[in-house]
């Protein structure tokens, strides 16, 4: 299982419809093959900023996928257009400390 994670900066204003817009994206993200999880973070002490976590059976079902989908291309219009700068999506796995 990998962990896909990415610090969203959402332009000044558009907080609460870029919330309502994600509410809609998730149905997308959790239809796909691969998908575990996912969950979205308010930061407390920064404005319009939030955190990404989605859990993926594995890297390639994230990448190819859901990015090379036409269910992408939906997420994209409901939620890239928020974004100011656009967001580093950086992948991460657990490490077995037994």
């Amino acid at each position: 299982m990998i962990l896909e994670a990415a610090i969203l900066q959402v332009k000044p204003g558009m907080e609460k419809e870029y919330e309502n817009a994600f509410c809609k994206a998730s149905t997308i993200i959790s239809s796909m093959k691969g998908y575990v999880s996912h969950e979205l973070q308010r930061c407390m002490e920064v404005d319009g900023k939030y955190l990404l976590l989605v859990q993926w059976e594995n890297l390639e079902d994230h990448t190819v996928g859901f990015r090379q989908s036409t269910e992408y291309q939906a997420w994209k219009s409901l939620l890239h257009h928020f974004y100011d700068p656009f967001p580093i999506v950086e992948h991460f796995e657990k490490i077995n400390l037994d």
